[in-house]
């Protein structure tokens, strides 16, 4: 896929962000967004789709280690179908197991929640990068 890619490691209370290059290659970190399932948290992240020019949205959804489904997951769907109302590119889910574990081991700077959308989004260009080959 070409074009720029926006990851969210949805939460209650933060949802991390990370964006991609035009060529998809490159996942970058972004400031997180507070609140997103209220109106004006929604609201913030729907604008981000446009200020960064994205094409298509991947919201992480947290599976359980055996692949199951439970609250957290709920809320995510939840959260992904309301920003598919709001949004003119597709919105899609991608299982984001262990990427805030990845990004609390190997550190850096920013955003903890941003840093594990940015590994969901690395997970997420890989694999479409596979399946374009």
């Amino acid at each position: 896929m070409t074009g720029r890619v926006l990851a969210l490691d949805h939460g209650s209370a933060r949802c991390g962000c990370a964006v991609s290059d035009p060529s998809g290659t490159l996942a970058t970190p972004l400031p997180a967004i507070r609140r997103p399932d209220q109106p004006a948290g929604l609201d913030a992240v729907a604008a981000l789709v446009g200020e960064r020019e994205a094409e298509h949205v991947v919201v992480g959804l947290p599976l359980t280690l055996a692949g199951g489904e439970g609250e957290q997951a709920r809320a995510a769907r939840e959260f992904a179908d309301a920003l598919a109302e709001r949004v003119d590119v597709s919105v899609e889910l991608y299982d984001e197991r262990f990427t805030t574990k990845m990004a609390e081991r190997w550190g850096g700077a920013g955003d903890p929640d941003s840093r594990a959308a940015a590994h969901l989004l690395e997970g997420w260009l890989a694999a479409a990068a596979r399946e374009a080959t």
